[in-house]
């Protein structure tokens, strides 16, 4: 893989979201494939070499054939530089997605055409909507049973307000699936994925199931010539302000309509957005390297026990052996060795522009939140730790291995596997997270790549809010009289241990100066 640094336009940087078994990870690789960056698609289950073609990396991941953790894909199509950022579909690492979220400019939206939108699509679209990330609609899945394509285009408009453009018509669904009718170019697209040559026009193409005794087939032509009637037409201003989407169907796992929705990409979406920051926002354009920590993953490649923080270029040019300033610290990093990513294959990136994505190896120097710069200090926002649903009590049992515990938990925190609470009275530790997953990923990893086994036990605490000090006498009298709640971050920023919300509005009340907030920016102090 040789990226030509083209400038920051060339660059085309994106997610796809979507709820559990909707086919994502199906289709990354299906676009992967397409685009010629591998020649080999592998399936859920399979080991071995062939799943080394895969974004799916970790063991827990390929035994449950889900992703959790979010990969990074860089690679070249028609002459642009594709970032492709495969998120966790699991609802119970929601957070380590919307993280992920602030690093791409557009979301690929995949749709089960059976089930239409679930519960985790659509947190996810509220995450892309509060950033007015343009999305393009995938509806997967079409040759199986499906539901009416007007009644899914009706789902998206009235469940996210979002305007649809169907790009393209399924002709039938399930073993009805006659293939499909590009609207766009007037051409056919047989159940093979293959395009005709010909493009006679969407009317004439409509035209030869004019007189079909299919039902399925006839209710797809009706339902077309109504949206002729009533649908938009794709607009692109629309698109970037994210009120319309562009939407396609197909089936990932057969490619069909793979083809189209990469060249969709290509053409439609956006080039790298002006990142929010303080003091100012972070134009692509500006000279001065900015660039900023979204994710960290320790343990890529088990046998150098290596840590990557993932880093999205917001302005300049990264170039390999430059120095950089960590604004929170203060301190300055040498970049000697960015990575451009392949899943877990890697390859030295001697320079990297505004909406590139690289890894910077690094030994707990770098955090989620991060903001690295050359120029004046600006710190990117945005980057939020979310309260956590649940609050449980780490045991070790063997306690000669204290040290390996405190850095598998810090480890493990910096990733955003799960957030970790030191009560400041007492030993011990507390995790938080969104789900039990992240639980049981935490006790995983802790085991096998720390050889520390660890149990999880219930907490007499619920949740968690982070304490803003608007006062500090005020903050010492809290503090006084709820000891055994108060506990540090992995910041040292106070933290309120809740045993009720009921207790956080009480609190809230009888100290009136203090803060307490359920979710804190990452590259920001508390």
């Amino acid at each position: 893989m040789s990226l030509e640094s083209t400038g920051y336009k060339s660059r085309r940087t994106f997610a796809i979201i979507s709820h559990p078994d909707a086919g994502k990870t199906t289709l990354t690789e299906k676009l992967l494939l397409n685009s010629g960056a591998i020649h080999l698609a592998g399936e859920v289950k399979e080991r071995g070499e062939r799943r080394r073609t895969r974004s799916d990396w970790m063991e827990i991941e390929q035994k449950r054939g889900i992703s959790i953790t979010s990969s990074v894909m860089t690679f070249e199509h028609d002459g642009l530089t594709l970032n492709l950022l495969d998120t966790p579909g699991h609802a119970d690492f929601s957070e380590d997605t919307y993280r992920t979220l602030t690093a791409v400019d557009s979301a690929i939206m995949v749709i089960d055409a059976a089930k239409g939108i679930e519960a985790q699509t659509r947190k996810l679209f509220e995450v892309c909507r509060l950033r007015d990330i343009p999305i393009i609609t995938f509806v997967n899945k079409i040759d199986r049973e499906a539901r009416d394509t007007l009644e899914i285009l009706d789902e998206i408009m009235e469940t996210l307000a979002l305007d649809t453009a169907p790009m393209m018509w399924p002709v039938g669904a399930g073993v009805d699936f006659n293939g499909l009718i590009d609207l766009e170019h007037g051409r056919f697209i047989s159940t093979e994925g293959k395009p005709e040559a010909e493009a006679p026009g969407v009317e004439a193409l409509a035209g030869r199931w004019a007189d079909t005794q299919n039902q399925q087939i006839a209710a797809s032509m009706e339902g077309l010539e109504l949206a002729n009637g009533s649908l938009p037409k794709f607009d692109q201003s629309a698109f970037k302000e994210g009120t319309l989407t562009p939407v396609y169907f197909g089936s990932a796992l057969k490619s069909i309509g793979v083809r189209e929705l990469l060249e969709a990409v290509c053409r439609f979406a956006p080039e790298p957005r002006t990142q929010p920051a303080r003091p100012e926002p972070v134009d692509p354009a500006m000279a001065a390297c900015t660039g900023f920590v979204f994710k960290v993953q320790a343990n890529m490649d088990p046998n150098h026990r290596d840590r990557v923080a993932f880093v999205r270029v917001a302005s300049g040019t990264l170039k390999r052996g430059m120095r950089l300033k960590n604004v929170r610290t203060g301190k300055d990093l040498k970049v000697a060795n960015p990575m451009f990513f392949f899943a877990r294959e890697r390859e030295l990136a001697d320079e990297a522009v505004a909406g590139d994505v690289v890894g910077i190896p690094n030994h707990g120097t770098l955090s989620v939140g991060d903001t690295l710069t050359d120029g004046p200090d600006v710190t990117v926002t945005g980057i939020p730790n979310f309260a956590p649903e649940l609050l449980r009590r780490v045991h070790l049992s063997d306690a000669s291995k204290t040290k390996q515990l405190a850095k598998a938990l810090n480890d493990l925190a910096e990733e955003g596997v799960v957030q970790v609470f030191k009560p400041t009275l007492g030993s011990g530790y507390y995790v938080g997270a969104v789900g039990p997953l992240q639980l049981e990923v935490l006790t995983s990893r802790a085991a096998a790549e720390y050889s520390v086994p660890i149990r999880i036990e219930p907490a007499q605490y619920v949740t968690a809010r982070w304490v803003r000090v608007n006062d500090k006498a005020q903050f010492d009298k809290f503090a006084a009289l709820h000891r055994l709640n108060i506990a540090e971050d992995r910041y040292g920023d106070p933290v309120f241990l809740a045993p009720s919300q009921w207790e956080i509005d009480r609190c809230a009340k009888d100290f009136p100066l203090l803060d307490f907030m359920a979710t804190k920016d990452r590259g920001l102090a508390a």
